[in-house]
């Protein structure tokens, strides 16, 4: 049983149920049929709690390797559908705050999408989103643990993913940076291969995940989107200033940061390195030299995250 099984099932029993209150009791014929429906569909939801269930996503394709609904080239749909996993994998662990700019991508091995079948209507994949658990097997937290958890992380990264192909597409410099910040430059790059081998094989893509759907126009936009989501667009600079902290949240983990030169307020993030944002708690309105990691995509608005506290130099009073 899956999320879209139970909703198809919960229509049906509606369905039914208005159908039943219509006709009289005492027609028992006529409604022993419907009856039976209702019950068969009660039965098989049963027990289920919707949220727990696991989700699907669907990812469609056009272009020159795919023969309408019928099929695609085997090569192509492999390496496609590959990396359109690596992408998610990326964007969950970038979300979760654990993704670093080299090594293994973390939990990797948890975050696999599973192909359930192929998509009605024009050829493509339905993917099954993984139940991600918060404890391992020894009961210790071990997925995502400095960030808020939502719900569930799978359902967050896939929306991330769908969203970051249509800004890519459609929205401004500024879209894309608040995508980049929020999940990693290094999962960008995932997508940005993803779009970059469809552009190669002169294909384009749709992406379908619960109420809504992006599909490219065609492999030119594919190509232009592939392009602003390529590294020489995304600046990434380290810059230090000297200046105060204002104000810090440790939960959200954000910051204000006042130039003393320039008297300007800088905004940003506390980077995943750092195990306790409320650290800085301790350092406000003291004169410091801080180095921020700073994303700039195209002419868009800088983002500027601190690392690391090591990143931090205080001032000794004058």
């Amino acid at each position: 049983m899956n999320h879209n099984d139970y909703i198809s099932f919960a229509s049906e029993i509606k369905e039914l149920e208005d159908l039943l209150a219509r006709i009289p009791k005492e027609k028992v014929i006529s409604r022993m049929g419907l009856e039976s429906r209702l019950k068969t569909a009660q039965e098989a939801i049963a027990g289920y709690n919707p949220p727990e269930l696991p989700k699907k996503a669907r990812l469609t394709f056009r272009g020159r390797p795919v023969v309408g609904s019928h099929g695609a080239s085997a090569e192509f749909a492999a390496k496609a559908s590959s990396f359109f996993t690596d992408a998610f994998s990326a964007v969950a662990a970038g979300i979760s705050e654990s993704l670093r700019y080299m090594g293994p991508i973390p939990d990797k091995e948890k975050n696999q999408l599973l192909i359930t079948g192929t998509a009605i209507g024009s050829f493509g994949f339905e993917f099954e989103l993984p139940k991600l658990q918060p404890e391992n097997a020894n009961g210790q937290e071990d997925l995502f643990p400095k960030a808020t958890k939502p719900e569930n992380r799978a359902e967050v990264a896939m929306e991330k993913l769908e969203k970051l192909f249509q800004v890519a597409a459609e929205g401004n410099d500024d879209d894309i940076a608040e995508l980049v910040d929020e999940i990693h430059p290094r999962a960008v790059k995932k997508a940005s291969e993803f779009l970059d081998y469809l552009a190669e094989q002169d294909a384009w893509c749709g992406v379908e995940f619960k109420e809504t759907l992006f599909r490219f126009g065609g492999v030119e936009q594919v190509r232009e989107s592939a392009a602003r989501l390529k590294s020489n667009n995304i600046k990434e600079t380290e810059e230090t200033f000297r200046g105060e902290f204002q104000g810090v949240l440790p939960k959200g983990r954000t910051f204000e940061f006042k130039i003393i030169e320039e008297d300007q307020i800088l905004r940003g993030k506390v980077g995943p390195e750092i195990d306790d944002a409320d650290e800085l708690n301790k350092i406000l309105h003291k004169h410091v030299t801080a180095k921020f990691h700073v994303i700039q995509v195209g002419q868009g608005r800088p983002r500027f995250t601190l690392q690391t506290m090591a990143d931090i130099a205080q001032e000794s009073a004058s």
